[in-house]
């Protein structure tokens, strides 16, 4: 192996060996290769039993010894095959046992490694159990990107004991478009809390003046603006996960967990009086006024960002780098680039009126939680709004009645409106016509931006998944066209062979 890193520590007996092969489990992913090797009694097949039942998120799995199979297979979430070499005739064989098979869509548990040195992966990671007193050091060699993802599970583990939550247990709950990954936390007394896993990245490329996207787009870039905004939405009587503790440094929060119910049935349709009552709370969140400046308790005031004409213009712009690039097979033409980026000067300009409050940016199904025990509009949990803003209020009311996500039946989506429109009316000072052409220039910024976001996920960032989206954006995309404020853009679309079907 080259850029190899080394990893020594001590597990103090068994409970600590299965709970570092619980830890072990989050820090892996398809492709990588796990040679254990160490004595008789070491705790190789301990560690291997926990680290497979910690994937499977199921702690009676039988998860029998390979001695005599050579490997017993799991399709999991992450597939793991386990391996036992020990009785391995020849390290040619490793081949009929499907093991370059098993490491191209998993993760592979290798015992007695050294019975098919060779033919194993040189950027395996080599765990080594050697016993020392009454447990066992646990010395770990891997490329540097591997140990980097051990130590960010360990630091989680140090995280959790430094603030009482010494032997909690982890599990993988869900990664998402960005680059945070959640775990869902047991406590020993049996409540359950989420871990938020968020290191800091490095800056990209830049993208304009200098900048890489995220700042241009003010995409939230460390813990602050999660925190700041929870605090805000629970003060003003929505329901938020209370943060109950962070390591702003490293990028790891503990969150109250609101529960696991959303705004969908099992089949994954929309279930109406949810979505009713998530507009609401949006109503409630808009009918407060707008604070900018965002005090924390460690002093440092997070000051939410303007959706400003340069990141709206970046985000709609999405649709010009990724999504015509792809549906064509060529860059569209610097005419193109300059009439789409105008009508879009043109759009924006006649924003400059609009009202304005906190926007959060992804108010859409993957971000509501829905708590039946609740009354009312406290029946709606909202979480990740890090990446919030001052902007345009109709943009999260097209986020929810648009949902990205799901279809949304015409007369649901209807009533919505005229929910969120009455409820506003009752407020008074509330400028209509001027709310409903916001939304739908808001409508049609945002779907310009899925359209190329969906694109980039799958070209970029090898997440194809969510091309399954794009027929649902461009209806959105249409609907949005058809306010006469839009007729530019909608003209600009026709002539650039965008094919959007009828509203």
């Amino acid at each position: 192996m080259t850029d190899v890193e080394t990893l020594s520590f001590f597990l103090a007996g068994e409970a600590q060996t299965i709970e570092f092969g619980e830890d072990l489990a989050l820090a892996l992913k398809a492709g990588d290769c796990v040679a254990l090797s160490g004595d008789l009694g070491a705790g190789k097949s301990t560690l291997a039993r926990a680290l497979i039942r910690a994937v499977a998120d199921d702690a009676d799995i039988d998860v029998p010894s390979p001695t005599f199979t050579l490997v017993q297979a799991y399709d999991l979430r992450l597939p793991v095959a386990h391996f036992d070499l020990y009785r391995l005739g020849d390290a040619s064989e490793l081949d009929e046992l499907g093991f370059d098979e098993a490491l191209s869509s998993g993760i592979c548990l290798v015992e007695w490694p050294e019975m098919a040195e060779g033919l194993l992966p040189r950027d395996r990671i080599v765990l080594k159990l050697e016993h020392e007193g009454a447990g066992r050091r646990a010395t770990i060699s891997a490329p540097a990107a591997a140990i980097a993802r051990i130590r960010r599970v360990l630091a989680i583990r140090e995280f959790l004991t430094l603030h009482g939550y010494a032997h909690a247990k982890r599990r993988f709950l869900t990664g998402d478009a960005s680059m945070r990954a959640y775990e869902r936390i047991t406590t020993e007394t049996g409540e359950t809390l989420i871990l938020m896993d968020w290191p800091r990245r490095p800056d990209g490329p830049a993208v304009l003046d200098g900048k890489p996207y995220p700042k241009v787009a003010h995409i939230a870039e460390d813990a602050y603006p999660f925190v700041a905004i929870s605090e805000y939405l629970l003060g003003i009587g929505l329901v938020a996960p209370k943060v109950l503790a962070v390591d702003y440094e490293q990028g790891i929060l503990l969150i109250d967990n609101l529960g696991t119910d959303g705004v969908l049935d099992d089949e994954g349709r929309p279930i109406a009086d949810r979505y009713r009552e998530s507009v609401v709370a949006l109503a409630f969140l808009h009918g407060h006024p707008m604070q900018q400046d965002l005090p924390l308790k460690d002093g440092h005031i997070h000051h939410v960002p303007d959706f400003d004409p340069v990141a709206m213009k970046m985000e709609a712009r999405l649709i010009l780098d990724w999504y015509l690039p792809w549906k064509r097979g060529a860059q569209p033409s610097e005419e193109e680039r300059q009439d789409y980026l105008a009508i879009w000067d043109g759009l924006i300009a006649e924003l400059s009126g609009a009202e304005t409050n906190l926007l959060l940016r992804d108010f859409h199904s993957p971000n509501i939680i829905w708590r039946p025990e609740e009354a009312g509009m406290r029946r709606v949990g909202l979480i990740d709004f890090q990446d919030a803003m001052i902007g345009p209020t109709a943009y999260d009311l097209a986020s929810i009645v648009q949902d990205a996500r799901v279809d949304i039946p015409k007369p649901l989506a209807d009533q919505m409106m005229v929910d969120y429109l009455t409820l506003r009316r009752a407020l008074g000072s509330f400028d209509e016509p001027a709310f409903l052409k916001a939304w739908a220039i808001m409508a049609a910024q945002r779907n310009c931006k899925l359209a190329g976001l969906w694109v980039r996920l799958k070209e970029r960032d090898g997440k194809p998944q969510y091309l399954k989206h794009m027929p649902r954006t461009l209806r959105h995309l249409s609907v949005a066209l058809a306010h006469d404020a839009l007729a530019p853009l909608r003209d600009w679309c026709a002539r650039a062979g965008i094919e959007l079907p009828e509203s």
